[in-house]
């Protein structure tokens, strides 16, 4: 959506639901955004259940982003597991998300029904980047097979993999600027894609004497980063 001083634009659909929810008025003051960095404070001109419209009155340039760069490579796990991962990693600050299709996850997915999961997972971190107050919408990428997120994993910056019975912990690793965490299913990564990744350069890293679930281990983790390296 492009915004501009002085413009009125229609919002989405899913926003004006939100307006109509909130019991918003015209006249009614709001502040938007378009994923692209800063942000624009606006007067509603018109409002319903289905459609709104909006006068573009200024521009801020707010940022809230980390100085640490997260891409967070989950392994896709079943139900609203997914989603709240989606969810609270995007307030907890990542700027990239990277569902991998690995041996032991449990939900598969044909191409049709994989496209449609994707666009879900973007519209929830768009929904959790209005919750939050984030103006840049993190990247959420389509699905891939775990050997193809081996062959374009980002060579630089720090490679992680969550492992319980890992040998170090985030503690004794040098602050990084950039980060990749990957995070195993329901079932934790196969022993044979835990030795690729390592492979590939990937470090083993343990967080805790307790076994975490799939969806509370990688949050876990970046809001312990997040402290040690990153907003803290």
């Amino acid at each position: 959506m492009q915004l501009s001083l002085g413009a009125e634009i229609d919002l989405p659909e899913r926003v004006a639901r939100h307006c109509a929810v909130l019991r918003l008025r015209r006249g009614d003051a709001v502040v938007l955004f378009n994923g692209e960095g800063g942000e624009f404070s606006a007067e509603l001109t018109r409002v319903s259940r289905r459609d709104a419209r909006a006068h573009v009155i200024s521009r801020q340039t707010s940022e809230r982003e980390s100085p640490l760069v997260i891409a967070l490579a989950q392994c896709v796990s079943s139900g609203d597991r997914m989603d709240a991962t989606l969810q609270k990693s995007t307030e907890l600050g990542v700027s990239r998300i990277v569902p991998i299709a690995s041996e032991r996850s449990v939900m598969r997915l044909s191409s049709d029904r994989a496209d449609r999961r994707v666009a879900h997972w973007r519209n929830v971190v768009i929904a959790a980047c209005e919750q939050c107050g984030r103006n840049h919408v993190p990247e959420v990428a389509a699905i891939i097979d775990f050997d193809g997120f081996l062959g374009q994993a980002a060579a630089d910056g720090l490679r992680l993999l969550l492992a319980p019975d890992a040998d170090r912990d985030l503690k004794r690793l040098e602050p990084p600027g950039k980060v990749t965490l990957l995070v195993g299913p329901e079932g934790g990564l196969a022993p044979e894609e835990r030795q690729r990744a390592e492979r590939r350069g990937f470090v083993a890293v343990r967080f805790g004497p307790r076994v975490l679930r799939t969806e509370t281990a990688p949050l876990a983790a970046i809001a312990a980063m997040q402290a040690l390296w990153g907003d803290c």
